[in-house]
């Protein structure tokens, strides 16, 4: 990207050949040069930066490069061009950067995998390499994000009832029985490989079942279903596959049906904390339901509802659930 503004006499590239690789370029600017050769207001750019989960600079610190230049101008235009609303700019940022974070933590991980000793032992060996790998990552990155956002669409389009922004759902957790306990006693190695078989497993069942998964947290994980019949194939195949596993401990589950508020890629309102609560409530290897779920699946033959009454639970008085089981 070609600037006429010139870089600092001061400014130091960085001694790190893979953090030069990384970030395109040697640094050249301070945080004032960018937000002027982006046309933004300072103020502004440093509250984008720190919604990205980034650490404070110093106003003399010339970390940036062209690519920050770059993206403000981007984000700018896109605020201008009224694609992003100017109130949200700060949330679209928050949001994108902590997707990218999580996704960044994995691919170092495999990075450090693959190369071993090397990773450490031999910076511009590791640099060479990510400079031969990012382009192939961005590459399949924006391949799966297009995919994702097709099919999004799609669903979107597809839906007759395009009135309440809080759509119809259901909610459901996930949790592995015992996880405190198995922190204690695994090795990383073997936590390590019970969480990629889990995530691995729930992203299967999911996906089969026309389920979508909204986020993994540790031992849990919280999807969303269009349907009740689909939310509970997911939840009873989860159950289901996870006692065909040997390594994998058991799993608690909630279902709740009713509305949510989607912003952001994640969900929230009371029928996401009816699901958590009944997670809490469930024994090992077992389904629980709310009442709503309840109403819709008790005519179908091929589901089975244990009435549970009503219980004592932190911020619903008197919360009704179900057992749901598959009939024979």
């Amino acid at each position: 990207m070609c600037s006429s503004f010139e870089p600092h006499d001061d400014f130091v590239a960085p001694d790190n050949p893979v953090e030069r690789a990384l970030l395109g370029g040697d640094p050249r600017y301070r945080k004032a040069d960018v937000a002027r050769l982006a046309g933004v207001e300072l103020s502004r750019a440093e509250r984008l930066w720190q919604a990205m989960g980034f650490a404070h600079v110093a106003a003399e610190a010339v970390v940036f490069t062209d690519y920050d230049v770059e993206a403000m101008r981007t984000v700018d235009q896109l605020v201008s061009a009224e694609v992003i609303p100017p109130e949200l700019e700060t949330a679209v940022a928050r949001s994108l950067a902590q997707t990218m974070s999580r996704l960044a933590e994995w691919q170092m991980g495999i990075f450090r995998a693959v190369l071993g000793d090397t990773f450490a032992a031999d910076v511009e060996t590791t640099a060479e390499v990510a400079e031969a790998i990012l382009p192939v990552m961005e590459h399949l990155q924006g391949y799966v994000w297009r995919r994702h956002l097709s099919a999004i669409a799609a669903r979107e389009l597809d839906e007759a009832d395009t009135g309440p922004e809080e759509p119809n759902v259901v909610v459901g957790f996930a949790d592995i029985v015992g996880y405190t306990r198995l922190v204690r006693d695994y090795s990383e190695r073997e936590l390590a490989r019970l969480i990629d078989d889990f995530e691995d497993l729930v992203t299967r069942v999911i996906a089969e079942n026309h389920g979508r998964i909204v986020k993994t947290v540790g031992d849990e994980v919280l999807f969303v279903a269009d349907t009740v019949r689909d939310g509970a194939e997911i939840a009873l195949s989860l159950n289901e596959n996870v006692a065909d596993e040997p390594r994998l401990p058991p799993l608690r589950i909630g279902l709740a049906h009713g509305r949510v508020l989607a912003r952001f890629g994640d969900v929230y309102g009371s029928t996401v904390n009816i699901a958590s609560r009944l997670t809490t409530l469930a024994r090992p290897a077992s389904v629980l339901v709310d009442r709503e779920c309840a109403g819709e699946l008790r005519d179908q033959d091929r589901f089975s509802l244990t009435p549970l009454g009503p219980n004592k639970v932190s911020g619903f008085r008197g919360l009704r659930a179900w057992a749901l089981r598959r009939v024979g």
